[in-house]
């Protein structure tokens, strides 16, 4: 028998209201480990009106409803675990606004951060957020996501100023603006970037620039031990070089990628290092960082032309999807606590230590210059006992990582998969957040299952 909000929402959209099972079950897993769980039916959204009229019917009908960009997230934020219908955001490509002067634009909730920063080519700016995935803006703001620059530029948290959201009911708000500052009310952009569709569906978003550098200079610099590797990087950041990008790879990462590109970096524990600013900003500091690191036994490879440049960050792009190929056919558990930097060597050591003894194969790779890195745990999801294993090792990680003043997540979201630690972080903290929940959704309909349980 139909859903009453199926037959409502078919009345209005028609035949854009899809229910063919590939399409579902594409709006159902996302790329992560998780199991996974369709959509009832997909609405391919072209605006903010029709996303309104879609969630006032399924309110109405308390029908769930989970927002849906390019399905990169990898902590199954996307899964419809109550079935419901999937708002497909990726037709609302529009850029709405560019103001060169005031470094800022408005886009839809659609856009890539790729197609925002062609579109800003010519005006001398970009959007300094730097994620391996190609995922929508909307997406990027959902889950507060960061990537390599986080270091220099912030995450989205710092480059979102202001949002249209729709609400539950279908009512829609504006958050937030293009002031620079502001003391005025409640932050409600700030609440709403992160919330991973649990409080409103965004989209629209309006989103700081940045100037292209003058210069840009990187490097890869290669380690006997990688507690040498995270301990120049914890004195570079006291140096007040002009970092930019500053990622560790350990040994196993780095063969994973030789064998994935086929490229010949040494197989070590390795930092890429990358510096913008002026010219002789850019040359006198990385120079100065080249010292500390040799003085830590590090050999260099700096890169000496634009295409080495590139080539290099696009090595760094693939970790993820070469550490994937050290066992075809199998899923992976990604890692993602983040902690004060100074913890990073103790932390690191401590893990890779478990790891080995448990006999995972878990290459890797992070965000280390703000204190945030990735295991990439693979295991055979047709062998229960591995599973256990990587998800033991993941729950032990995750213990380490508050004990120390850290989080479950740095920027991948809690989804389904780090549910499990939201009280043990956030303490009382975690019924307000119930609270806010029920207050902005009494039904429960966004995104429900997801980041805890009411």
């Amino acid at each position: 028998m139909t859903h009453p909000a199926l037959s409502a929402l078919t009345a209005r959209f028609g035949p854009r209201i899809e229910t063919g099972a590939a399409l579902r079950a594409q709006h159902g897993a996302g790329d992560s480990w998780h199991a996974p769980a369709p959509p009832d039916a997909v609405l391919y959204a072209l605006t903010t009106d029709e996303v309104s009229q879609a969630l006032a019917i399924c309110h109405a009908h308390r029908f769930p409803v989970v927002a849906f960009g390019h399905g990169s997230s990898i902590e199954g934020q996307t899964q419809a675990v109550q079935g419901g219908l999937c708002l497909d955001l990726t037709r609302m490509t529009a850029i709405l606004r560019v103001s060169a002067g005031d470094m800022d634009a408005t886009v839809e909730a659609g856009v890539t951060r790729q197609q925002l920063n062609t579109h800003l080519r010519d005006t001398g700016l970009f959007l300094p957020i730097d994620v391996g995935a190609h995922a929508t803006l909307g997406g990027l703001a959902s889950t507060r996501a960061s990537g390599t620059m986080t270091v220099r530029h912030g995450t989205m948290r710092t480059l979102v100023t202001g949002l249209t959201v729709v609400l539950a009911d279908g009512e829609v708000i504006r958050t937030g603006g293009r002031a620079r500052k502001s003391s005025s009310g409640y932050d409600l952009t700030a609440l709403f970037v992160g919330a991973e569709g649990t409080l409103g569906v965004i989209t629209e978003l309006t989103l700081r620039l940045a100037g292209i550098p003058e210069a840009a200079r990187a490097g890869l610099y290669s380690f006997a031990q990688i507690a040498d590797a995270t301990q120049t990087v914890v004195e570079a950041l006291q140096c007040g070089l002009c970092l930019n990008r500053i990622e560790l790879l350990d040994a196993l990462q780095m063969r994973a990628i030789n064998a994935y590109n086929r490229t010949d970096q040494p197989e070590t524990a390795t930092l890429m290092v990358d510096m913008t600013g002026s010219a002789a900003q850019v040359d006198a500091d990385l120079a100065s960082f080249g010292a500390l690191a040799a003085s830590h036994g590090a050999t260099a490879a700096p890169c000496r032309t634009p295409d080495e440049y590139a080539a290099l960050w696009a090595l760094r792009h693939s970790a993820l999807y070469a550490a994937r190929s050290l066992r075809p056919g199998c899923k992976s558990l990604s890692t993602d606590v983040c902690v004060p930097v100074t913890q990073l060597p103790e932390l690191i050591a401590a893990i890779q230590s478990e790891v080995a003894a448990a006999g995972v194969v878990a290459p890797l790779h992070g965000h280390v210059g703000d204190g945030n890195f990735h295991l990439v745990m693979l295991f055979d999801p047709e062998t229960p006992d591995e599973q256990a294993k990587v998800r033991a090792l993941n729950a032990r990680l995750v213990d380490m990582a508050l004990a120390c003043g850290g989080t479950a997540t740095g920027e991948h979201g809690v989804g389904l998969g780090k549910k499990e630690y939201m009280l043990a972080e956030h303490g009382g903290a975690l019924d307000l957040m119930r609270r806010l929940k029920r207050a902005v959704d009494p039904q429960g309909i966004l995104n429900p299952g997801k980041i805890f349980d009411l």
